[in-house]
């Protein structure tokens, strides 16, 4: 399934029509991934011809969702200003931000597309804005200087990953799941060995 790439811009209030419809459409396939444009319509609050309208086909909606999805992951990681903000703030931020995306959109980023050149792009720009930010955080003293990067990142994915599956239901809670995986990937979890 390709992502679409060179979609016209839409008027405000066809913009707003159709994140009405992702959106029901991530909630009604969270719930039920079988569920059809009728159901989603009737979610989204508009009428199935609407739906239709906007994505000829199931597989269109599904190529947006996709989309959408990985837009909000890349917003997620730049908005967190990984090359510029301290170390720490950025490392917290990115982890609040894409706990939220991966929360909120978790059926869109389940179902991306791996061989669509558009996620290829994305995740490799992000891939390379947490090397930066992991060098910046070693550089700061933050990771241990003889700690592998590239290690601490894949611990750092798992560990996102991980936290994304419960759910919070609320800001606070993905606060405090952010502030989890931060402290965990920072501090560990063991206790300091005594001398």
């Amino acid at each position: 399934m390709a992502l679409p790439t060179d979609a016209k811009p839409l008027r405000a209030d066809a913009e707003r029509t159709v994140r009405a419809i992702l959106e029901a459409a991530e909630k009604v396939l969270s719930a039920n991934p079988a569920a059809t444009m009728e159901q989603i319509a009737e979610a989204a609050g508009v009428a199935r011809t609407t739906v239709h309208r906007r994505f000829a086909s199931r597989d269109a909606l599904l190529a947006a969702l996709a989309a959408w999805a990985t837009r909000q992951f890349h917003e997620a990681v730049e908005a967190a200003r990984p090359d510029t903000a301290p170390p720490a703030v950025a490392l917290y931020q990115v982890t609040a931000n894409v706990l939220r995306v991966k929360i909120g959109w978790g059926f869109a980023m389940g179902a991306l597309p791996t061989d669509a050149p558009e996620v290829a792009r994305v995740h490799a720009d992000v891939l390379a804005s947490c090397a930066r930010l992991f060098a910046r955080a070693r550089a700061a003293g933050l990771l241990a200087p003889d700690v592998d990067p590239d290690w601490a990142r894949r611990v750092y994915y798992a560990l996102i990953h991980e936290a994304a599956t419960e759910a919070p239901d609320s800001d606070a809670a993905v606060d405090a799941l952010a502030t989890r995986v931060v402290d965990t990937l920072l501090r560990g979890i063991g206790t300091p060995a005594r001398a």
